[in-house]
């Protein structure tokens, strides 16, 4: 009885070790990867992409009640308009980023996208605005919860600060961009 239970033990024990040393090799081969990745200038270095749910995504960025004024565009790498207007909301990031304007662009690509088309669009396009990835396959249930308004087609864009908000289901030229910007100032 004695044995039997010490070779249960060591069994046990023996899955455990497998398991973890499984987890080591896991992690070293995606860290190889990623050294790979960024030494052949696939990746920008350190740049992390947050891909959360809806209800994470409202509860970190659309629930600020601060003297700033956010404004959150919805967009993707495969959509042309989306694409052509992004030097508009960096140019506002930067120009107005004394102005406690902040500017988050919410990629609705796949989440199996992120390392193969979202960061090396970030990359090659010079993004500097925090990016995060509606990981959250409900779009009937969110879309309504962004604006009633919006049909669920991009690019759409809220502007808000504190209880004051307008939502734009359109593209913008920096102009355009601004004009509603200095509505919040």
């Amino acid at each position: 009885m004695k044995l039997l239970s010490i070779i249960l033990y060591v069994f046990l024990f023996q899955s455990c070790a497998d398991k973890k040393a499984d987890l080591k090799i896991n992690e070293t081969v995606s860290e190889i990867a990623i050294k790979e990745n960024l030494s052949k200038g696939n990746q920008f270095e350190n740049t992390k992409i947050a891909s959360l749910n809806f209800e994470a995504l409202q509860q970190k960025f659309f629930q600020k009640k601060t003297d700033s004024i956010y404004i959150i565009n919805f967009w993707a790498t495969w959509c042309k308009p989306c694409v052509k207007e992004l030097p508009a909301f960096e140019k506002i990031a930067s120009d107005y980023s004394n102005k406690k304007v902040k500017v988050l662009l919410v990629s609705l690509d796949f989440p199996d996208k992120i390392e193969t088309q979202v960061v090396p669009f970030m990359k090659n396009n010079n993004i500097k605005s925090e990016v995060v990835l509606l990981d959250d396959a409900d779009a009937n249930s969110w879309i309504p919860k962004v604006s009633p308004e919006w049909s669920g087609a991009i690019p759409a864009t809220i502007i808000y600060k504190k209880e004051n908000r307008k939502f734009y289901e359109r593209s913008f030229t920096f102009e355009e961009l601004e004009s509603e910007l200095k509505i919040f100032l």
